[in-house]
């Protein structure tokens, strides 16, 4: 709903109503995909959690919210954004304005126990940006998916877990980027309905990781074989995760 305050903000629930976040009425605005990264999160209370990109905090605030006592950490370029993640967040979440490609100096000698990252979809060399700047900047790729890659990982402690949500088209690229050490990687494929190819993924890697590679059954997001607008048609997995804070195990 639209705030009082400010008509081009919105107040929107999250995990069934547990959680209420400020995000901008027009331009990029989180929903499934940043709940089911936070989901996808195995972490325990005292650990350390860095997002990069975080945006308005959905994801990262998400996961403080189902897993209280972590030290949550944001890094977001966009300033507007990075205010409204410090509005949402308050004293639970530490945010820090930088581009991930030039991080400063004290969050480089930082490690954390998990990264997070919902880096932009679209190589802009091979698609249409689009109209709103801050739509762009979330869904159109300035900074290289190798980047993100390799940033996350520089971040983790030993035995860190960096988790990333993208595309399953990238799955190659990110497997490249992941530097050496990097490993008992785990992807869960992620389709939209039974039938139909998977679209998206959740890549899992571990610092000093020696599992072998995992690929999980898809997981399917929506119940039926097309969509009935006169009713939800999430899946019961996917409506408990969304709605009721669950974690997803993969």
């Amino acid at each position: 709903m639209t705030t009082p305050d400010d008509p081009d903000l919105t107040r929107d629930a999250f995990l069934g109503g547990r959680l209420h976040l400020l995000q901008p009425r027009k331009g990029y605005r989180a929903g499934i995909d940043a709940v089911m990264l936070s989901a996808s999160v195995c972490a325990e209370k005292n650990q350390r959690v860095l997002e990069l990109g975080c945006g308005a905090g959905v994801a990262i605030l998400c996961l403080g919210a189902r897993v209280p006592g972590l030290h949550l950490t944001g890094v977001e370029r966009d300033a507007s954004y990075a205010e409204l993640a410090r509005r949402n967040g308050g004293a639970a979440l530490e945010v820090i304005d930088a581009d991930l490609a030039a991080l400063p100096q004290d969050l480089r000698q930082r490690q954390f126990d998990h990264v997070i990252a919902n880096p932009p979809f679209y190589d802009r060399t091979a698609s249409v940006a689009s109209g709103l700047p801050a739509r762009e900047a979330a869904h159109g790729a300035q900074t290289s998916l190798d980047t993100w890659v390799r940033v996350a990982a520089k971040r983790l402690a030993p035995k860190g877990q960096a988790h990333f949500i993208h595309r399953l088209s990238a799955l190659p690229t990110i497997l490249a980027a992941l530097p050496g050490g990097m490993g008992s990687v785990e992807v869960l494929p992620l389709s939209a309905r039974s039938g139909r190819d998977p679209d998206r993924m959740i890549l899992r890697a571990r610092k000093n990781g020696r599992a072998d590679f995992r690929m999980a059954a898809p997981l399917i997001l929506h119940a039926g074989a097309h969509h009935r607008a006169d009713q939800p048609d999430l899946a019961p997995a996917v409506t408990a995760i969304l709605r009721d804070g669950q974690g997803l195990k993969f």
